[in-house]
Order: C-alpha cells, then structure tokens, then sequence
C-alpha cells in the first residue's frame, strides 16, 4: 500500500503503473526470470528510495506498480528498472541471452500512467476549478457524490 513519503522539504504520494513488453514480445519471462527479477527489483528499492507495490509477470511483459520520490521522472525510473533488471536476468538466467538476439531484454517502449490514491481526476478537477471560492469543500462533495 502506498504511504506518505516525507522530505525536508516535501511531501509527497507518486505511485505509477508500468507495463514493459519483452524483446520481440518474446515469452521469456519463465520462473526463472521471474525470480531474477523481483529479486533485483527489491535490491533496486533499498538502493534507490523506490518501492514496488506489486509486481505482475506475464509470459512476454511485465506490470510494476512503483511508488516514488519527486526527485526521479517517470522517464528516470523505468530507465533505471530497465537497465538494472535486463543486466541482471542476463547474468543470473543465461538461458534468456539464447531467446532474445541483439542482447537486448526490453523493448524501448512502455506504458505508464499515474495511480490516484485520493481522487480521480474528475474530483481534482472540480477542486481545482473551485479554489477562492467560499464553501468550497461542501460544494465539492456534492459534486464528488455526483459522479457517482
């Protein structure tokens, strides 16, 4: 579950979903390479102030759901869980190095989006549409209740 994370000088909850397909949608993620990988995604989490909420494998792609500092871009981090991750199956799981050719594990694309742990978009749109005016909050969860 995501939580609070306290800087010195911010507050913040980012959490991202990731999906990262295999080279060549290949089917390698086998347990094997399961393993690997949440391995080194814990390693990844000590070292980087990154947590991994879950981890999803599939055949060929994977789904990270991460929470993160401010300090890292969505761009930053899934270059960094990329790169460490496909470094390490290659060296743990060999076996993989003879599915794939060109000695690359990952596509270059991925898919990200946000995770709102509060509101959905709707609700912090009305919020912020609403700001300066008096009894913002009560019309809010009127508005919020409607949407609904």
């Amino acid at each position: 579950m995501s939580h609070l994370i306290r800087k010195s000088h911010n507050v913040s909850i980012l959490v991202y979903h990731y999906v990262c397909p295999a080279k060549y949608r290949r089917a390698v993620l086998d347990e094997k390479v399961d393993q690997v990988l949440r391995d080194v995604c814990l390693e990844i989490a000590v070292r980087y102030q990154i947590e991994f909420l879950e981890i999803g494998t599939d055949k060929d792609h994977v789904h990270f759901l991460v929470q993160s500092i401010p300090t890292y871009s969505p761009t930053k981090i899934i270059t960094m869980i990329k790169s460490l991750t496909a470094r390490e199956i290659f060296a743990r799981a060999p076996h993989v190095k003879k599915q794939l050719w060109g000695g690359e594990f990952w596509t270059d694309g991925y898919y990200v989006s946000t995770v709102g742990q509060h509101a959905t978009e709707d609700v912090i749109k009305l919020y912020v549409k609403n700001q300066g005016q008096e009894n913002q909050y009560a019309r809010l969860h009127v508005q919020q209740l409607e949407l609904f």
